[in-house]
């Protein structure tokens, strides 16, 4: 079995922000198996399922991003497993829109998400999908940035990448993390101007 968190912030005032681009990968994936993540455990909204083969509980922690540690900590516990099995979801402003990075373990990068979970865990060996969020456009101030809706001109190109994580997931499943470090680790071409 493995844990598959997305990271984000509940409330509505949130919901199409890039930093909820975790929570919207989940729900991409629960869609795509019929379920809906409505049971609460933990501190998170939950759902069992199986993808390619895996029994797989999804996650969307309702503890803020800044305390994800707290309730991916106790699902695990719950769960009776180890970070290696868990996957999480989580947006990125270094990456440019639409572009995905995995990666096996490593540090929090600057996220404060990842941070708690590191924390949490007192362990950095689980496996991160980032998926870039870094504007096109000069911006002054990230956080609001981060916490605003996407513009209607970058929601083609989020649901693109929304596709791309479900598909990347499948294949961190069924393939292995190298596999999909290979296929997935691109850098996204410049757009025209």
């Amino acid at each position: 079995m493995k844990l598959i968190v997305g990271l984000g912030n509940p409330g509505y005032e949130y919901h199409l922000t890039p930093h909820n681009l975790g929570f919207m990968a989940i729900d991409r994936l629960a869609d795509a198996c019929g379920k809906e993540l409505s049971r609460r455990e933990a501190q998170a909204l939950t759902a069992t399922t199986e993808l390619v083969g895996e029994r797989v509980v999804l996650a969307k922690p309702q503890t803020y991003m800044n305390l994800s540690g707290l309730a991916v900590a106790r699902l695990l516990q719950n769960y009776e497993l180890a970070p290696r099995d868990l996957l999480v979801l989580v947006d990125e402003i270094e990456l440019p829109l639409g572009m995905l990075r995995i990666r096996p373990r490593g540090s929090a990068g600057g996220h404060n998400g990842l941070k708690s979970i590191i924390g949490a865990l007192e362990a950095d060996d689980f496996i991160r999908l980032r998926m870039g969020v870094r504007p096109d456009r000069q911006v002054e101030d990230y956080v609001s940035y981060l916490l605003r809706p996407f513009r209607p001109a970058e929601t083609e190109l989020v649901a693109e990448m929304l596709d791309l994580a479900s598909e990347a997931v499948r294949v961190i499943l069924s393939e292995g993390v190298q596999k999909a470090m290979n296929r997935f680790n691109r850098r996204v071409p410049p757009t025209d101007s």
